[in-house]
């Protein structure tokens, strides 16, 4: 059976095991070599092949639902479900997108980029199912990292309670989510690994049934079925499954997840058991290519590397570092100064940059795993009582904390500092990852200074302004990737007076507004249009808010203007440079010029980029359409 050969999921019913196992190999290879092309997300699809098969194997998915708990698990799941001939083109523009999404396949019944959100979907589904008098079997997959989001508990309490709807959760628990798991709930699903049931049936069953008449040394499949049987009610009944049976479920497992035979068995019991079922899947992050097992955080996602060695081929030219490196190594140096700084994340120690200071400072290092509420409102309590709290979440992922960040720190005038990492367009990652509407989630509360560095060098004084900065809450964005090459300091970081920009050039024709990553394409567009007679005033802004006052002044005097932010439109910097003169009484021109009113797809940032007119020579081609429109409705 060639994988290329596999139309529609339901093709698996038909097939051995060993025709399964020959399907696992070739999903195994062609994600390797997609990957080590293009880059992607590694580790974690590796780990699911055999729990796909196997359950899909059980399925009728014409009409029964699966929802993976973020998709970059589940490439797997687009390779049986008519993609596998595009497969070459994933997270590529007009490619296949690297999460699931709904209007890309009728397989993909849910998306998601962020973590603990399928047992609540899956739910809904359920009940949905049961409202309509339907039939059909609706399946949750949800990683070990992502159950450590409060949302994926809710999920299970509220399940557990509603135990006459059917409902399949399935655990895939690798130990891992991007690094290493953290919490007490962790250490409760290793422990189920190594439970004195598991432990006594897995070395003590088979030595003990092979002295009964007519087995003999070998234990046939059958026999083997009743171990592992046995062996799950057991574990139900012992410490290991209690938690689960105690919120409602039928508890099965742990099970070898790269085992065909027993995932194909416990999914076909499981579906034969009424209300929520819980089954617990043990696989390995990576599993099949040795790097990717030895190297598990590493290999989560990697760009293109070289297969046989599993090394990333060389840059072929220095860059300068990424903002993420700058971010580390300022905040390490402050914190060599100051004990009381204290570094928080959920589960992106290494994406931010923080295994840095993890390493410098363990203790003041506190990773809480996808449990982005949870940060925020501990760190507010950090500093309440004084320390200097300072949380390092991805834009996209601090939107889970909007309430926490407006009550539990605003409201309490609290000085905690964001450090909102992935800022504006991210690339391959897609919609989900775009965290291009901080700015105006952000400036929306009472009290929150919001800052966005021009280059690398800005970004070090705007770690020492949000450290020193003892007012109330406030908050950096930066963007993904490599800074502009300028000069960096080692230490003695100079904060910046809050709410002051600086102006970088002058003219006197138009004023460009640019904030953050646009400041320097301003610069570019600045120069392409003095070549077309248009002399431009270039003011960094620095601050969305508080905006600098010579903001309005600079308005009134120039007559038009224009602002830049790689950020959306609506409620964002240009909206809040508009709000501004519209209160002063400053009547003039402006043009906005960001992320539109839509969610952005999936390519590589410079593509994205071009493609969104956020370029130097695409602001200037917008700022020329838009001034020939000016001349000619002014009948100039």
């Amino acid at each position: 059976m060639n994988l290329s050969d596999i139309k529609h999921p339901n093709q698996l019913k038909k097939l051995s095991i060993a025709q399964l196992k020959e399907l696992a190999q070739q999903i195994r290879q062609k994600h390797l070599h997609t990957i080590a092309t293009s880059g992607g997300h590694l580790g974690p699809g590796l780990g699911v092949v055999e729990l796909t098969l196997g359950l899909y194997s059980t399925l009728d998915l014409d009409q029964d639902k699966v929802l993976w708990d973020v998709g970059h698990q589940a490439y797997a799941h687009k390779m049986l479900t008519g993609r596998y001939d595009n497969f070459h083109t994933l997270r590529q523009k007009n490619g296949i997108a690297g999460y699931l999404k709904r209007a890309e396949s009728r397989f993909d019944c849910w998306g998601a980029g962020h973590a603990s959100t399928s047992i609540s979907a899956a739910l809904g589904m359920a009940l949905a199912r049961d409202f309509q008098g339907k039939d059909y079997k609706v399946a949750a997959i949800i990683g070990d990292g992502a159950l450590t989001g409060g949302m994926a508990l809710e999920a299970l309490n509220h399940a557990g309670h509603l135990q006459r709807t059917n409902l399949l959760v399935i655990l895939n628990d690798n130990e891992m989510s991007i690094s290493e798991n953290v919490g007490a709930l962790s250490s409760y699903l290793n422990r189920m690994r190594l439970s004195e049931p598991i432990r006594f049936l897995s070395e003590n069953f088979e030595t003990q049934i092979k002295h009964l008449p007519l087995v003999g040394p070998t234990m046939g499949p059958e026999l083997e079925r009743v171990k592992d049987l046995l062996k799950y009610y057991t574990v139900a009944r012992s410490k290991a499954g209690v938690v689960f049976e105690e919120l409602g479920f039928t508890y099965l497992g742990p099970i070898d997840g790269h085992n065909l035979q027993e995932v194909i068995d416990t999914f076909t019991l499981a579906h034969t058991q009424p209300g929520p079922v819980f089954v617990h899947v043990n696989t390995i992050k990576g599993k099949g290519y040795a790097s990717a097992e030895k190297d598990q955080i590493g290999y989560h996602a990697k760009t293109p590397f070289d297969l046989s060695t599993g090394k990333v081929y060389p840059a072929t030219k220095p860059t300068p570092p990424a903002y993420q490196k700058v971010f580390a190594d300022t905040l390490t140096t402050i914190a060599e100064e100051r004990a009381d700084v204290v570094a928080i994340t959920a589960a992106m120690l290494t994406g931010t940059g923080l295994d840095k200071f993890q390493a410098r400072f363990p203790k003041r290092c506190l990773d809480v795993g996808i449990a982005e509420q949870h940060a925020v409102t501990m760190a507010a309590g950090l500093a309440a009582e004084g320390m200097r709290p300072v949380v390092a979440i991805y834009s996209t992922f601090l939107q889970r904390a909007f309430d926490q960040i407006v009550h539990d720190v605003a409201i309490q005038h609290l000085p905690v500092f964001f450090c909102l990492d992935r800022a504006g367009v991210v690339g391959e990652d897609g919609p989900t990852h775009h965290g291009v509407l901080d700015l105006a989630y952000l400036r929306a509360i009472p009290e929150m200074v919001v800052m966005a560095p021009k280059d690398e060098a800005e970004f070090q004084k705007m770690i020492a302004t949000g450290i020193n900065y003892t007012d109330g809450p406030i908050a950096v964005r930066y963007p993904r990737g490599s800074g502009q090459g300028v000069p960096l300091v080692e230490r003695g970081f100079e904060p910046l007076p809050i709410g002051e920009g600086e102006v970088l050039r002058t003219g006197d024709d138009l004023l460009l507004l640019a904030v953050g990553t646009m400041v320097y394409p301003a610069m570019q567009a600045a120069q392409l249009l003095s070549e077309h007679g248009v002399d431009c005033t270039v003011f960094n802004a620095r601050f969305i808010k508080p905006l600098d006052p010579k903001i309005i002044g600079l308005s009134g005097k120039i007559g038009r203007v224009v602002t830049l932010e790689e950020g959306t439109i609506n409620g964002g910097f240009g909206s809040a440079v508009l709000e501004a003169l519209a209160e002063h009484e400053v009547l003039v021109p402006v043009t906005r010029i960001g992320i539109p009113d839509a969610f952005v797809t999936h390519a590589t940032r410079s593509e994205l980029l071009q493609d969104l007119g956020l370029t130097g020579a695409g602001i200037a081609e917008r700022v020329l359409q838009v001034l020939h429109r000016q001349v000619k409705k002014v009948g100039v």
